[in-house]
């Protein structure tokens, strides 16, 4: 089945992939009460920025069913956007380790640029291409979009790909701003969150948070009630 069959459909079913599929079915045999499928985005379509990931983890949201959440990158994420006003509670995971139901995004919505976990946590460039156009009908369905943070190169390079522009012209980089050509969005990028990039002191939890200073010049705080649903 080609891509475009399930473009701008819930991707929950999605099977383009063999080699993602095959490792997702081997999963829900292993771990029948994990997901183990395509992850959908988290947050409206009503929001003013979207955050851009490379793919679910394997105990995170391959296992939850929502993005960054269960595993380390979801612990600088989520308490990041608490304290921007971009979350309603700083703690992705429940008591019993399940996503939070308490977590609610306020004006933003995350998503990735592959929706499957791929083995090794690796897609290949065909699986990421091949992903692309739910990303771009993404990106396109959201009617007040100003702001889109891309979390690595991957997510970088993809979102640029959804808005068919080339990536040599936007070099990514830790809090880089990218004025895009009218009508677009501006485009923020960062470091990964991962917990490589944590561990290592790539990325400390005051520069990922310098991200989300930046992104709130362009994005001031507006009343909940006054955000559409």
């Amino acid at each position: 089945m080609r891509a475009a069959a399930f473009f701008g459909r819930d991707i929950a079913d999605c099977v383009v992939c063999p080699r993602l599929a095959a490792h997702l079915a081997a999963l829900r045999q292993r771990e029948p009460d994990w997901r183990n499928r395509p992850v959908p985005a988290f947050g409206s379509l009503a929001a003013r920025l979207l955050i851009v990931g490379l793919g679910p983890g394997e105990k995170g949201a391959n296992r939850t069913g929502r993005p960054f959440t269960g595993d380390v990158a979801g612990e600088l994420l989520y308490p990041a956007l608490h304290r921007f006003g971009f979350a309603s509670v700083a703690e992705p995971l429940d008591s019993d380790k399940s996503a939070n139901p308490r977590m609610r995004l306020v004006d933003a919505r995350i998503t990735n640029a592959v929706r499957c976990l791929p083995p090794a946590n690796k897609p290949t460039s065909a699986e990421i291409r091949a992903c692309n156009p739910h990303l771009a009908h993404e990106i396109a369905a959201m009617p007040r979009l100003t702001a889109i943070l891309a979390l690595g190169g991957v997510a970088h390079q993809s979102v640029l790909r959804a808005l068919r522009l080339k990536p040599a012209q936007y070099p990514f980089g830790h809090n880089l701003r990218h004025d895009l050509p009218a009508p677009l969005p501006t485009l923020f990028t960062s470091y990964h969150c991962s917990g490589y990039n944590w561990r290592t002191g790539r990325l400390s939890r005051e520069s990922f948070e310098r991200v989300f200073e930046s992104l709130r010049t362009l994005l001031p705080r507006v009343a909940e009630e006054n955000i559409p649903a």
